[in-house]
């Protein structure tokens, strides 16, 4: 009989999308009030602390589990949430749509800024799909050879030398 495996509402569902809600901000930056970028910010961060607390309570109901594998699976998601959801994906998409708007307007000064604001927005939200998996395998490389090391939540045998 198959083992049926449990599905993470955080990483297993259309739920997941909200940890990418600052992306989504960033390319509409040149397009909206800043309130409104700083708002999905705040909607990335919650699911990343929505994430955090899960992970916690997760490890919190395992036979035998002791306060520092419980910190040390908050730390753990926290930190990778924070990094591979808000902060790398976050100045990506920023520098991405800074980088765009500034090339138009030396290369394509004639067409009208709202014009070029707009293509800016599309190429934001083009971008998302591509940085996603790259930023999240970084993430995890430089953690497991890092912090993860440290709070030994890197099996032994997967561990660099």
């Amino acid at each position: 009989m198959a083992e049926v495996k449990e599905v993470d509402i955080y990483r297993d569902t259309p739920l997941r999308l909200l940890g990418y809600a600052n992306e989504v901000g960033e390319a509409f930056r040149a397009l909206t009030p800043l309130w409104f970028v700083r708002s999905t910010y705040g909607v990335a961060s919650a699911y990343v602390l929505a994430d955090t607390y899960d992970k916690a309570k997760k490890t919190s109901k395992q036979p035998g589990s002791t306060q520092k594998a419980i910190t040390h699976a908050a730390v753990d998601t926290l930190i990778w949430q924070a990094l591979a959801s808000v902060i790398v994906p976050g100045f990506t998409i920023n520098r991405v749509c800074a980088g765009s708007l500034f090339t138009m307007a030396r290369a394509i000064p004639k067409v009208p800024l709202t014009t070029r604001k707009w293509i800016t927005t599309a190429i934001g939200l083009g971008c998302i799909p591509f940085i996603v998996h790259p930023i999240d395998n970084g993430i995890h490389f430089v953690m497991d050879n890092s912090i993860r090391r440290y709070m030994d939540l890197v099996p032994r045998e997967e561990k660099l030398d």
